[in-house]
């Protein structure tokens, strides 16, 4: 009974070390964003003039959707889906430049968990996305976004960005792992997240799309994920087409996506570190 015990207890006591290295390594990540001035205006300008500019040049009247609130209510909840994949790619760059100044090494030399670089890269850019989602929320709100759909639905299609924003970040971190470095990391990143995040439903219609294109923009993950963001916040009057099963189809890609890219970043941080 007493060495069952005390199994328990060190076990208690190596879960409550691993969570403090993983957040110790978040709060490192998360000050290196603040010291760093391109870093900023990568995580919180861009998106804003995404923003500026859909709302205000393409939204003034080349794109028209029929949907109550006009076009900047269609746009809002497709911008910030795409914000937060945007701001995934942190952690293939993050993870580069650590790979290549040898701090990756450094870490593993130090008595931390083995999960808390990878895990805690995820979770600082987790953190991010949340004061990302704030930020535009508030700059949606002054350029005209009114959600119709209600404070908890709209938490709710945060919640379901983050995951999977999350999510996608595991498949980044194999990139930044396997990248010679952080220049080579971005260039790797942008050639996956273009095609997903403009062949796809955020900014416009996917049957406005040409007829071969329309089968990959309605079916990919990020259209499904901005689908079922954009019901949840402005209801189903909103949604273009009908909504379906948007939302669990959105959590079913999110949780599809981690088994998956998980154990890939995992099993390659083991070779290179």
């Amino acid at each position: 009974m007493t060495n069952n015990t005390e199994t328990i207890h060190a076990e208690k006591s190596s879960l409550r070390w691993a969570i403090s290295d993983v957040l110790t390594m978040a709060r490192r990540n998360l000050l290196a964003i603040v010291r760093i001035p391109t870093a900023l205006v990568f995580s919180f300008l861009q998106p804003i003039m995404f923003v500026l500019l859909f709302r205000y040049i393409f939204g003034a009247g080349a794109i028209n959707v029929p949907i109550p609130g006009g076009y900047v209510n269609y746009l809002l909840p497709g911008i910030i889906v795409q914000t937060t994949i945007f701001g995934a790619v942190g952690t293939a760059i993050g993870l580069a430049e650590d790979l290549q100044h040898g701090l990756i090494e450094r870490f593993r030399a130090l008595p931390m968990s083995r999960m808390a670089v990878l895990a805690g890269r995820t979770v600082s850019d987790l953190g991010r996305n949340v004061v990302v989602l704030v930020i535009m929320t508030g700059v949606g709100i002054a350029v005209g976004f009114r959600p119709h759909g209600g404070f908890v639905n709209y938490i709710l299609a945060c919640l379901i960005t983050l995951l999977f924003a999350y999510c996608l970040s595991w498949g980044f971190a194999f990139i930044g792992l396997a990248a010679p470095n952080s220049e080579a990391a971005q260039a790797m990143t942008f050639p996956l997240i273009f095609p997903l995040t403009f062949a796809s439903g955020i900014f416009v219609q996917v049957s406005t799309m040409p007829g071969w294109l329309q089968p990959f923009a309605t079916y990919q993950p990020v259209s499904e994920v901005a689908k079922a963001v954009r019901y949840l916040m402005n209801g189903p009057n909103a949604i273009l087409p009908n909504p379906g099963n948007s939302v669990w189809i959105a959590i079913l890609w999110s949780v599809g996506l981690i088994a998956v890219l998980g154990p890939l970043a995992t099993a390659k941080y083991k070779k290179v570190a």
